[in-house]
């Protein structure tokens, strides 16, 4: 089992990996680099997620790199466009042979010793290992092997297929067929639409309500700015025109929720065709208020477009068992159908389902502090990339990517080996993510690292801050210790 040594090892071939890497070439030419990905393939959840109508719920100028415009016309698009453009970015960057497929990252060690993390992959040839002077964790933030997949009372007596959309399987038939989709998050809104014209008839079953707004498909300012500017320059305002306006619209949310819901229940019974003062049915009536979870969107008022049609509908209710021939119902309905599809979510993952040792010792990121929001206290040389909850994954990885870059640069400039975030004694621990709350962050909370109660300890999840910050800042702001081994200095670079 031999070691392979590179200096910066990124782990995960998704938008966050590429990212990554893009970064390190434009900003750190000098550096080599490997890209560990456990499946044979790039792209991640657009690769990995197969159901019908896979599309992302973020605009793609936002969601696209700042490096790399998004061409496509569809600025909500399908996953079949978002892998095209990751495909482009792979062979622009010469990324190809940067990557080892088929390489799952199951844990690292860090050895201050030698100012190395070897890290362990398992591949279909054994146990490998390669070893880094820096780690950047860039494998997404759920598990694909274990989505969020809960028993049902009943499930194994059902007739016909249970099926999870992540692990979708595209020979299904479900042409003809009744299908109930249980689940109000972005997937249920998504797959709805587009199963809607081949079955005979689909129903949302949700516990509680979700919001769900429209959005267009294309961007008309987008269109407008791509036909009398340059490529480069309609790509960034149209950018920064998104970026502004979801700012304004998830602060205006915290501002006043009563407010942000009144404007988004108007736009639901416009959706509906309802008159303007009709009473809202209580499906699309959230307990909670906007943006303690995601709003769901529907692409060119699809999922609304299905309902009014007759072919599909939603009940709101909790099961009490699944039957041979459907669903009861705690109220006692029970709803015939041939096809269940859980649509329950994913698990989320703090940094990695892999084990991780400093010096020996095991590591317990949810017993650090988070620095930036991508380092951790006492963790040499590491950084995760974790996007927004409120805004593109992207936009967040990007500045992620360059801070690293910066961080490389410092480093070798100052002819050292180890960087290591330091928190201030006392600081008071507060949860790493405060006003966002669906299901699948409270049930892992607690495994998550803490923020601080100030500045750099904080995670803001404002990108405007952090787009000001994370280029700018001093590197060397007293909250990052720095050193080399002993007798090593002389080789830093």
């Amino acid at each position: 089992m031999g070691v392979t040594n590179t200096d910066v090892l990124i782990i995960g071939a998704g938008i966050s990996g590429l990212s990554a890497a893009a970064h390190l070439i434009r900003m750190c030419p000098g550096k080599s680099f490997q890209i560990l990905e456990a499946r044979d393939t790039i792209g991640g959840t657009w690769d990995l997620f197969r159901y019908p109508g896979i599309r992302s719920d973020s605009d793609m100028q936002t969601f696209g790199f700042k490096f790399k415009p998004w061409k496509n016309p569809q600025s909500v698009a399908d996953a079949s466009s978002i892998m095209e453009y990751l495909h482009e970015t792979v062979e622009e960057y010469s990324l190809g042979n940067k990557i080892r497929f088929g390489h799952k990252c199951i844990g690292a060690d860090w050895s201050s010793g030698t100012a190395t993390w070897t890290v362990k992959a398992a591949t279909d040839e054994g146990l490998k290992t390669i070893a880094c002077n820096f780690l950047h964790m860039c494998a997404g933030y759920y598990s694909y092997d274990d989505p969020h997949n809960p028993d049902i009372p009943g499930e194994a007596d059902f007739n016909g297929p249970v099926i999870h959309p992540q692990f979708w399987d595209e020979n299904l038939n479900y042409r003809n067929r009744r299908v109930v989709v249980i689940g109000s998050g972005a997937t249920a809104v998504t797959i709805i639409p587009a199963l809607a014209e081949d079955t005979a008839y689909i129903t949302m079953l949700q516990r509680s309500p979700t919001y769900i707004a429209s959005r267009p498909a294309k961007d008309w300012f987008a269109d407008a700015c791509r036909a009398v500017l340059p490529e480069k320059w309609a790509y960034r305002l149209a950018r920064e025109k998104n970026i502004q306006h979801a700012d304004f619209v998830y602060k205006s949310s915290l501002k006043n929720p009563a407010g942000t819901k009144k404007k988004l229940f108007k736009m639901v019974r416009k959706s509906l065709d309802l008159p303007k003062n009709a009473a809202l049915p209580h499906h699309y009536i959230p307990h909670y208020n906007p943006w303690e979870q995601r709003l769901c969107a529907a692409r060119d008022n699809d999922f609304f477009e299905v309902i009014k049609s007759g072919k599909a509908d939603i009940v709101t209710d909790h099961i009490e068992t699944i039957t041979k021939t459907g669903i009861r119902l705690k109220c006692g309905k029970h709803l015939e159908c041939d096809i269940i599809i859980k649509a329950t979510g994913i698990n989320v993952v703090a940094v990695s389902e892999g084990e991780f040792t400093v010096d020996g010792d095991p590591v317990d990121f949810s017993g650090t502090f988070t620095y930036e929001g991508l380092m951790f206290s006492d963790i040499p040389n590491m950084a995760l990339t974790y996007g927004y909850v409120n805004a593109s994954w992207t936009l967040r990885a990007d500045l992620v990517s360059g801070y690293v870059c910066r961080l490389l640069k410092h480093m070798d400039g100052m002819g050292v080996r180890i960087a290591v975030p330091r928190a201030p004694e006392g600081m008071e621990a507060k949860p790493w993510i405060t006003t966002f709350t669906p299901n699948y962050i409270t049930r892992i909370i607690d495994t998550l690292p803490w923020q601080g109660d100030r500045e750099p300890w904080i995670n803001t999840q404002d990108y405007k801050r952090d787009r000001k910050v994370l280029p700018t800042k001093p590197i060397d702001d007293g909250h990052v210790e720095f050193s080399s081994p002993p007798g090593m200095a002389e080789v830093a670079q």
